[in-house]
């Protein structure tokens, strides 16, 4: 997967603490890695739900990744995390999910 432009999004119940913290620890990782994001969102699952095809990687809290299966049957890189708030994990996931070497 280019990382030229890629665009994400993260999720959360409510899209406001959890989804912000989120988005900040991403931030972290790609920076880490070189990557400037095309775009990054953070929201609540309904909006996320209806915007995901918009995005190329989609980060939530495993129990929601379900909710992506439209966005993920259409390329999306839904990748579901157990913490959320771990930029180790963060960064595990990306690679394993191929958006980082």
């Amino acid at each position: 997967m280019s990382t030229k432009n890629l665009k994400f999004m993260v999720c959360c119940a409510n899209g406001a603490g959890s989804s912000m913290m989120m988005k900040m620890t991403l931030q972290k990782v790609l920076k880490k890695v070189n990557i400037t994001p095309g775009r990054l969102h953070h929201c609540a699952l309904s909006e996320g739900k209806s915007a995901a095809t918009q995005f190329d990687v989609v980060l939530c809290a495993q129990n929601f990744a379900n909710m992506f299966k439209d966005a993920e049957k259409k390329g999306v890189k839904v990748i579901p995390l157990r913490n959320i708030m771990s930029a180790q994990e963060i960064e595990e996931k990306l690679k394993e999910y191929g958006v980082i070497e």
